[in-house]
């Protein structure tokens, strides 16, 4: 395909401000469209609800919906690393016929693993029957679709799945304003429609680039073939980005019963929700600088090592990949920086515009910062997988679970004037450390790429 790297090189190359200007809202919106359409998809079926529906179903939507998206994210982290590492590897190989039925594998392996999670969530949620069933169905819906995202995401269909979606969101807006009426599981209804058909069209948009007369493949299961550090580093990479909330939801002092076992933290949740909308700005750079310099200087290295050039060579362009990656963090510190900086110094008048008590004003401006570091956190992620360094990537991965959780239930002990401080530390040296493992794999990275065997 002509990949999303040559769209942005195209604005850049243009060598004016416009095209610079275009280049980076073309990468901010590709990059973190799908997830802030996903928000506000989901934010405007509750607001235009209210009135409709009674509040206490709207906010049983909200949270049910927030509940989804974790468990889908935390059950199919693991796997989906381990997938599109193997798919990478079949691409590699030109084995692209493999692709489609290996996607319908993994499909159908995570909708077998969330319908068994679902099946239990029948006798333990609250509600209805048909909210129950419409819960489960969700679960499985989601978890697969997760497995679609990031195959298309490592194929850099960006595109694609910013179309898959608007129309999968548009479709779940308007489904569940018509079965509003219905109450929650209305509201439920219209959202799991959405999802459907945003699985359908991701896995056509697959079918269609990588057609296959093969049904379903589970080779990505295969211990030969994979990854088992790339499975746990994903799971604790998830569980990491989750566990402060779910100690502020599951713990009774900072939250509250909503339906069932399912509670929620009104005073964690809403500032969380509002910094996460802070991260286009960083996301919109480290996708130009992942697809630009640093994509070149990484394949003009490990072309010269499949082209047996000499020593001096390889340092040379080693010092090339690393000058990129020095400037590409620093672009993201800069900008989300300051991105980060400029809400600080709006939050007061952000709060109110909103209709938020400024009582949220000290844990909004605190997981600002801790969402800025996320996006660091995230790019050192991206470059040790580039690099192959999976146990490296692993380790970080379980001291960012581990940091978030005890600086978490360290905060919650403290007091409110503490909170939100266990995520943003928790990032905060999650990042640095990142910075100093991705700076020692740089410096022997012609050592490691000929001594070492992968792992």
């Amino acid at each position: 395909m002509a990949g999303i790297g040559f769209e942005l090189r195209r604005l850049i190359q243009k060598e004016s401000l416009w095209g610079l200007v275009r280049a980076y809202a073309f990468a901010g919106v590709i990059s973190s469209g799908p997830w802030v359409l996903s928000i506000f998809g989901v934010m405007a079926i509750g607001v235009l609800s209210v009135g409709r529906v009674p509040s206490v179903d709207v906010r049983r939507f909200l949270v049910s919906v927030t509940y989804l998206m974790a468990g889908s994210l935390i059950a199919t982290g693991g796997l989906q690393l381990m997938f599109t590492r193997f798919v990478a590897d079949c691409l590699f190989r030109k084995e692209e016929d493999a692709v489609l039925p290996s996607l319908l594998g993994a499909i159908t392996v995570t909708s077998m693993g969330a319908g068994l999670v679902g099946c239990g969530a029948l006798f333990v949620l609250g509600g209805t029957l048909a909210y129950r069933l419409l819960m489960a169905s969700s679960l499985v819906v989601l978890s697969a679709s997760w497995m679609a995202v990031v195959l298309l995401s490592s194929l850099k269909d960006y595109r694609g799945v910013m179309g898959a979606f608007v129309l999968g969101y548009a479709t779940s807006f308007v489904a569940a304003l018509v079965l509003r009426p219905f109450g929650l599981p209305g509201l439920l209804a219209g959202f799991t429609a959405g999802q459907v058909l945003l699985l359908v069209v991701m896995v056509g948009l697959v079918a269609r680039r990588y057609p296959s007369r093969r049904l379903l493949e589970l080779g990505f299961l295969d211990r030969r073939r994979a990854y088992a550090s790339l499975g746990a580093t994903g799971l604790l990479y998830n569980l990491g980005i989750w566990a402060d909330k779910l100690l502020f939801w599951f713990t009774p002092g900072t939250s509250e019963p909503v339906l069932g076992p399912l509670r929620a933290s009104i005073i964690y949740d809403i500032p969380i929700f509002l910094a996460y909308l802070s991260i286009v700005p960083g996301m919109a750079v480290f996708l130009v600088r992942a697809e630009t310099a640093f994509a070149d200087a990484y394949d003009a290295f490990f072309a010269g090592v499949r082209d047996g050039e000499p020593l001096g060579a390889l340092r040379a362009r080693r010092d090339r990949l690393t000058l990129a990656v020095r400037q590409g963090l620093f672009d993201i510190f800069k900008i989300q920086g300051m991105t980060v900086l400029v809400l600080l110094l709006a939050a007061p008048r952000l709060l109110a515009a909103v209709h938020i008590s400024q009582l949220y004003l000290q844990l909004f401006s605190v997981d600002l910062v801790g969402v800025g570091m996320q996006v660091l956190m995230l790019a050192m992620f991206n470059v040790l997988f580039y690099l192959d360094q999976r146990r490296a990537a692993l380790l970080l991965a379980g001291a960012f679970a581990a940091l978030n959780v005890g600086l978490t239930l360290a905060s919650q002990r403290a007091g409110p004037a503490f909170y939100g401080y266990g995520f943003s530390l928790a990032t905060t040296l999650t990042s640095m450390a990142g910075l100093l493992v991705v700076s020692r794999k740089l410096d022997r990275l012609e050592v490691d790429t000929f001594m070492r065997s992968p792992g």
